[in-house]
């Protein structure tokens, strides 16, 4: 689950990681009305999507005057951001932060990942910084040097203190914020916390001046303030809406949805579909635990997209997840969309039989085949057909 910018330094601001003065406006005349709060000579507008790369399109923009703040924050709210990290539609701009424009002498990267050979807090640090910092870090992997942090003690401050130095950050306080951007870390159940850039301003000394944070969903649990904090920001991501629904999904770039249980088999289920010269909608994994109307939120998901022209049921029936589960979800969630894309199936396992009679019986389109090679070159044809 990711988190907007404004949400990120709400939480970077409560473990004492400096932040600048902003505020959230879902309207134009909200980000106007914002800048009577701020002691600024320049204003900062920030389109608060979840998906990087919003400066190189235009999410970032400056003004001079709070009727300028107005006019741009109208000009992005209700339009759909595209960046290299969104779909090719983008992601609708709901709302806007309006912060005071800081005058910036250094911008450093700095972040916090997970340790891959511990599980433990990895700080990740480079000289470079701001909103090209991706595209030269792809060009240049000695960009960004690393230190493992797996505890706070006054020697692993130490340590911290002589690496950070190596970036021209050496202050005492930084660090502080630094160790509390760590804890925030954990706390969170985080898989990524980034500050970029993390900059030296004139009067406030280094200042998170953007940040992104990402959340572990299967800590979410552990996590219910996130309902409202997603719920403030607008509607539930589809990712976040099936892992409500005992679900794991991911959004991929293609146009035939896969509905399969186990993650082994919907990836053998991506690479068959790939050989075949076709693309995957979606990654779906449904838990153990999912019952029939998780099933069907999932599906539900599936038919929304309007990328989708036919969905694969390729389950295999056993332990906890019977084939008649998921058919009902199927049937359920087909009873209740108006859109009824085809569905090529291939069920085996426990209950096989009974689930393709369900189906049938509760007229879904469906056509049904023994093998997994059969079902990959039905639903290609049938997916490459709609497309044209």
């Amino acid at each position: 689950m990711l988190l907007s910018e404004f949400k990120s330094k709400e939480i970077l601001a409560q473990y004492s990681v400096p932040t600048p003065a902003g505020k959230l406006a879902r309207t134009a005349e909200e980000a106007e009305a914002a800048c009577a709060g701020l002691d600024a000579r320049k204003y900062v507008v920030k389109a608060q999507i979840t998906a990087g790369g919003r400066g190189l399109a235009g999410g970032i923009r400056f003004a001079a005057t709070p009727s300028s703040v107005r006019d741009e924050a109208a000009a992005m709210l209700g339009t759909r951001l595209v960046t290299e990290q969104t779909r090719e539609d983008g992601e609708l701009v709901e709302a806007v932060s309006v912060e005071a424009a800081l005058e910036l002498s250094h911008q450093r990267f700095i972040a916090f990942a997970l340790d891959p050979t511990n599980g433990a807090p990895l700080l990740l640090a480079s000289t470079e910084g701001g909103m090209r910092f991706e595209q030269q870090a792809k060009a240049n992997s000695d960009l960004v040097k690393t230190l493992a942090l797996p505890e706070d003690t006054p020697q692993t401050r130490s340590d911290a203190l002589a690496f950070l130095s190596q970036f021209d950050i050496d202050q005492t306080q930084t660090l502080n914020a630094l160790f509390g951007a760590r804890q925030a870390f954990i706390d969170y159940d985080a898989t990524l916390l980034e500050i970029n850039p993390f900059a030296l301003t004139r009067e406030n000394g280094w200042v998170a001046v953007d940040a992104k944070i990402a959340i572990d969903p299967n800590a979410l649990f552990r996590h219910p303030e996130f309902d409202s904090m997603a719920i403030g920001e607008g509607a539930l991501s589809p990712e976040a809406e099936a892992q409500k629904s005992n679900i794991n999904l991911v959004q991929l770039d293609g146009n035939i949805g896969v509905v399969v249980n186990g993650a082994g088999l919907g990836l053998a289920t991506h690479d068959m579909l790939l050989d075949a010269g076709a693309s995957p909608a979606n990654f779906m994994d449904i838990r153990t635990t999912a019952s029939s109307f998780d099933i069907a939120k999932g599906v539900e998901l599936l038919l929304q997209d309007s990328r989708v022209k036919a969905i694969l049921l390729n389950v295999h029936g056993g332990g906890m997840t019977s084939c008649d589960t998921v058919a009902e979800g199927v049937a359920f969630a087909y009873s209740r969309s108006k859109r009824k894309v085809p569905v090529v199936s291939r069920l085996a396992g426990l209950n096989a039989p009974w689930g393709l009679q369900i189906i049938q019986d509760r007229k879904v389109p469906v056509e049904s085949f023994e093998t997994m090679p059969q079902a990959i070159h039905r639903v290609v044809e049938l997916a490459q057909g709609s497309a044209r």
